[in-house]
């Protein structure tokens, strides 16, 4: 039986969120979900299948942009890549993201880097995957106080992208765009369904006896500490160091 670290939880759950997509774009400062795509990636080689091609914003070796976020923004707008991961400051129960701050704008008490291009890329890409590792209510709000880039359009309004799942640090739920609004998929191990009412701000469907994420199988678990850490250290040096380290120190248990 074989130790699991709650990250690497959800490292393979981004894994099993991109599972079909042929091009998979990382942002800056994201070493979970690039670690999530690269497994994802080693999963498919090992079983002889050709993996997705990943481009993480600030890597040399896996990053296939020349002019930085503006081809990426280009590659988006051509339909050339699939899935994208977006987080916020705030993310509130129909989807919609802030990352300028918080309070009445413009006199927002505190102040996020920006919206930057998120408002473009959550409306293009097909499968964006909102990611928040903090649960609390000043993360997962009823209601954002700016919105940056919404997560539903009025009728009319052409729209060929948006959210599919919220992954945080305590569950993974689902985004229904017919409501609109999230359905609680399943809950991280140590966490129930109390746990994550009382840490979420707005409301959710959800099944009286939720399922439990599920763990990665024994190998898988040695695919993300060998090949993938590896991988990622490329970008993220410190994020594999740490989590090398941290595994050390185990929660949880994959049979």
């Amino acid at each position: 039986m074989s130790e699991v670290h709650p990250r690497e939880i959800l490292i393979c759950t981004i894994a099993k969120l991109l599972d079909g997509v042929r091009h998979v774009a990382v942002g800056a400062s994201s070493p979970l979900p690039a670690a999530g795509a690269m497994l994802l990636r080693a999963l498919k080689q090992q079983a002889g299948e050709k993996g997705p091609r990943i481009s993480i914003l600030g890597s040399v070796e896996h990053n296939f942009f020349t002019n930085g976020s503006a081809e990426l923004f280009d590659c988006a707008g051509q339909g050339r890549i699939d899935a994208f991961f977006l987080g916020g400051g705030q993310i509130d129960g129909r989807g919609n993201v802030n990352l300028v701050g918080t309070g009445d704008y413009p006199q927002t008490q505190v102040r996020w880097p920006g919206s930057f291009g998120s408002a473009y890329l959550y409306y293009v890409v097909p499968r964006v995957i909102l990611f928040r590792e903090e649960h609390t209510p000043r993360a997962l709000v009823e209601k954002v106080d700016f919105i940056s880039t919404p997560g539903v359009s009025d009728d009319g309004v052409y729209r060929s992208g948006g959210p599919i799942a919220l992954l945080t640090g305590k569950a993974l739920f689902r985004f229904d765009k017919t409501r609109p609004g999230f359905d609680l998929q399943s809950v991280h191990p140590g966490n129930n369904l109390a746990d994550i009412k009382a840490a979420t701000g707005f409301q959710f469907a959800h099944d009286s006896n939720p399922e439990q994420t599920a763990l990665p199988d024994p190998l898988t678990l040695a695919l993300l500490r060998g090949r993938v850490y590896d991988e990622v250290a490329e970008t993220y040096p410190d994020f594999a160091a740490q989590m090398r380290r941290e595994i050390e120190r185990p929660l949880c248990h994959a049979s």
